[in-house]
Protein backbone atom coordinates (compact mmCIF):
# COMPACT_ATOMS: atom_id res chain seq x y z
CA UNK A 1 0.00 0.00 0.00
CA UNK A 2 1.28 3.46 -0.74
CA UNK A 3 1.28 6.08 2.22
CA UNK A 4 1.48 10.05 1.57
CA UNK A 5 4.70 11.23 3.28
CA UNK A 6 3.97 12.57 6.59
CA UNK A 7 5.61 15.67 6.75
CA UNK A 8 3.69 19.06 6.74
CA UNK A 9 2.22 20.59 3.69
CA UNK A 10 4.21 23.87 2.44
CA UNK A 11 1.80 26.43 1.07
CA UNK A 12 3.19 28.25 -1.20
CA UNK A 13 1.11 30.55 -4.49
CA UNK A 14 3.10 30.10 -6.97
CA UNK A 15 6.01 28.71 -8.81
CA UNK A 16 8.34 31.53 -7.50
CA UNK A 17 7.94 31.02 -3.94
CA UNK A 18 8.02 26.93 -4.88
CA UNK A 19 11.61 27.51 -6.03
CA UNK A 20 12.55 29.49 -2.79
CA UNK A 21 11.45 26.85 -1.03
CA UNK A 22 13.30 24.36 -2.96
CA UNK A 23 16.86 26.34 -2.98
CA UNK A 24 16.13 26.52 1.10
CA UNK A 25 15.95 23.25 0.91
CA UNK A 26 19.64 22.86 -0.65
CA UNK A 27 17.52 21.68 -3.63
CA UNK A 28 18.45 21.91 -6.96
CA UNK A 29 15.78 24.17 -9.63
CA UNK A 30 16.08 22.08 -12.38
CA UNK A 31 13.99 22.94 -15.48
CA UNK A 32 12.27 19.92 -15.16
CA UNK A 33 11.18 20.38 -11.67
CA UNK A 34 9.83 23.89 -13.07
CA UNK A 35 7.62 22.76 -15.41
CA UNK A 36 6.29 19.68 -13.09
CA UNK A 37 5.44 22.66 -10.67
CA UNK A 38 4.36 24.79 -13.30
CA UNK A 39 1.64 22.36 -14.41
CA UNK A 40 0.56 21.39 -10.95
CA UNK A 41 -0.13 25.02 -10.43
CA UNK A 42 -1.99 25.32 -13.78
CA UNK A 43 -4.22 22.29 -13.49
CA UNK A 44 -7.63 22.25 -12.38
CA UNK A 45 -6.88 19.89 -9.38
CA UNK A 46 -4.96 17.15 -8.73
CA UNK A 47 -3.78 15.00 -12.02
CA UNK A 48 -1.79 11.86 -12.70
CA UNK A 49 2.32 11.90 -13.40
CA UNK A 50 1.09 10.89 -17.25
CA UNK A 51 -0.73 14.04 -17.78
CA UNK A 52 2.14 15.83 -16.01
CA UNK A 53 5.02 14.57 -18.61
CA UNK A 54 2.39 15.32 -21.59
CA UNK A 55 2.34 18.83 -20.36
CA UNK A 56 -1.64 19.29 -19.89
CA UNK A 57 -2.26 18.66 -23.11
CA UNK A 58 1.11 19.87 -24.49
CA UNK A 59 0.65 23.16 -23.17
CA UNK A 60 3.97 22.40 -20.86
CA UNK A 61 5.73 19.25 -22.51
CA UNK A 62 7.87 16.77 -20.67
CA UNK A 63 7.91 13.60 -21.92
CA UNK A 64 9.93 11.85 -19.49
CA UNK A 65 7.63 9.89 -16.95
CA UNK A 66 10.48 8.48 -14.80
CA UNK A 67 12.02 12.43 -14.32
CA UNK A 68 8.12 13.25 -13.44
CA UNK A 69 7.93 10.56 -10.85
CA UNK A 70 11.59 11.39 -9.49
CA UNK A 71 10.65 15.17 -9.41
CA UNK A 72 7.14 14.38 -7.93
CA UNK A 73 8.56 12.18 -4.86
CA UNK A 74 11.22 15.14 -3.99
CA UNK A 75 9.20 17.87 -4.21
CA UNK A 76 6.56 15.89 -1.91
CA UNK A 77 8.88 14.71 0.34
CA UNK A 78 9.69 18.62 0.86
CA UNK A 79 5.89 19.12 1.54
CA UNK A 80 5.53 21.22 -2.14
CA UNK A 81 3.31 18.29 -3.38
CA UNK A 82 1.11 16.22 -1.85
CA UNK A 83 -0.54 12.73 -4.21
CA UNK A 84 -3.67 10.87 -3.35
CA UNK A 85 -5.45 7.81 -4.94
CA UNK A 86 -9.56 7.76 -5.87
CA UNK A 87 -10.53 4.69 -5.79
CA UNK A 88 -9.29 2.82 -8.89
CA UNK A 89 -6.45 3.72 -11.67
CA UNK A 90 -3.07 6.48 -11.18
CA UNK A 91 -2.42 8.23 -7.92
CA UNK A 92 -3.08 11.88 -8.45
CA UNK A 93 -1.00 14.84 -7.64
CA UNK A 94 -1.69 18.38 -6.43
CA UNK A 95 0.51 21.43 -4.72
CA UNK A 96 0.00 20.90 -1.43
CA UNK A 97 -2.73 22.91 0.09
CA UNK A 98 -3.47 24.81 3.64
CA UNK A 99 -6.43 23.00 4.26
CA UNK A 100 -5.51 19.58 2.41
CA UNK A 101 -9.15 18.68 1.09
CA UNK A 102 -10.40 15.46 1.78
CA UNK A 103 -12.43 12.75 -0.69
CA UNK A 104 -15.70 11.30 -1.22
CA UNK A 105 -15.73 9.21 -4.12
CA UNK A 106 -19.23 7.64 -5.76
CA UNK A 107 -18.75 4.29 -6.70
CA UNK A 108 -21.91 4.15 -8.96
CA UNK A 109 -21.23 7.32 -11.30
CA UNK A 110 -17.80 7.87 -10.18
CA UNK A 111 -17.93 11.56 -9.17
CA UNK A 112 -15.38 13.13 -6.84
CA UNK A 113 -16.55 15.92 -3.96
CA UNK A 114 -13.75 17.59 -2.06
CA UNK A 115 -14.26 18.51 1.42
CA UNK A 116 -12.88 20.18 3.99
CA UNK A 117 -11.22 18.08 6.81
CA UNK A 118 -13.41 19.83 9.23
CA UNK A 119 -16.49 18.36 7.23
CA UNK A 120 -15.47 14.78 8.30
CA UNK A 121 -14.66 15.51 11.94
CA UNK A 122 -17.27 13.87 13.00
CA UNK A 123 -16.85 10.63 11.26
CA UNK A 124 -13.39 10.84 12.52
CA UNK A 125 -14.57 11.53 16.23
CA UNK A 126 -16.82 8.65 15.71
CA UNK A 127 -14.43 5.94 14.12
CA UNK A 128 -11.94 6.87 16.98
CA UNK A 129 -14.57 6.41 19.74
CA UNK A 130 -16.04 3.52 18.85
CA UNK A 131 -12.53 2.07 17.62
CA UNK A 132 -9.56 3.83 18.77
CA UNK A 133 -9.00 4.62 15.25
CA UNK A 134 -7.61 8.01 14.38
CA UNK A 135 -8.57 8.57 10.09
CA UNK A 136 -7.34 10.73 7.46
CA UNK A 137 -9.22 10.29 4.33
CA UNK A 138 -6.56 12.69 2.02
CA UNK A 139 -4.37 10.27 1.00
CA UNK A 140 -7.59 7.43 0.34
CA UNK A 141 -11.13 8.59 -0.12
CA UNK A 142 -14.20 7.67 1.93
CA UNK A 143 -15.83 5.47 -0.79
CA UNK A 144 -19.62 5.14 -1.47
CA UNK A 145 -22.77 6.42 -3.32
CA UNK A 146 -23.69 9.62 -3.90
CA UNK A 147 -27.10 11.15 -3.08
CA UNK A 148 -27.96 11.33 -7.06
CA UNK A 149 -27.02 7.26 -6.96
CA UNK A 150 -27.92 6.67 -3.61
CA UNK A 151 -31.07 4.31 -4.71
CA UNK A 152 -29.81 3.48 -8.59
CA UNK A 153 -29.94 -0.27 -8.74
CA UNK A 154 -26.34 -1.90 -9.15
CA UNK A 155 -24.84 -2.13 -12.58
CA UNK A 156 -22.39 -4.71 -13.29
CA UNK A 157 -19.18 -2.87 -12.52
CA UNK A 158 -20.62 -1.52 -8.96
CA UNK A 159 -18.56 -4.24 -7.01
CA UNK A 160 -15.41 -2.14 -7.04
CA UNK A 161 -13.92 -3.12 -10.44
CA UNK A 162 -14.56 -0.66 -12.39
CA UNK A 163 -11.50 1.80 -13.14
CA UNK A 164 -13.13 4.61 -14.97
CA UNK A 165 -13.62 8.21 -12.93
CA UNK A 166 -14.55 11.20 -13.56
CA UNK A 167 -14.17 14.97 -11.30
Amino acid sequence: MTVAYPGPAVVVEDVAAAVEVMRSQGLRVSASRRVVLTVLFAAPGPVPAEQIADGLGGRFPLSDLGSVYRNLETLERVGLVRHLHLGHGPGLYAVAERDNQEYLVCEHCHAVRAVSPTDLDAVRGRLRDDFGFTASFGHFPIVGRCADCRDAPPRDHDHGHEHGRHA
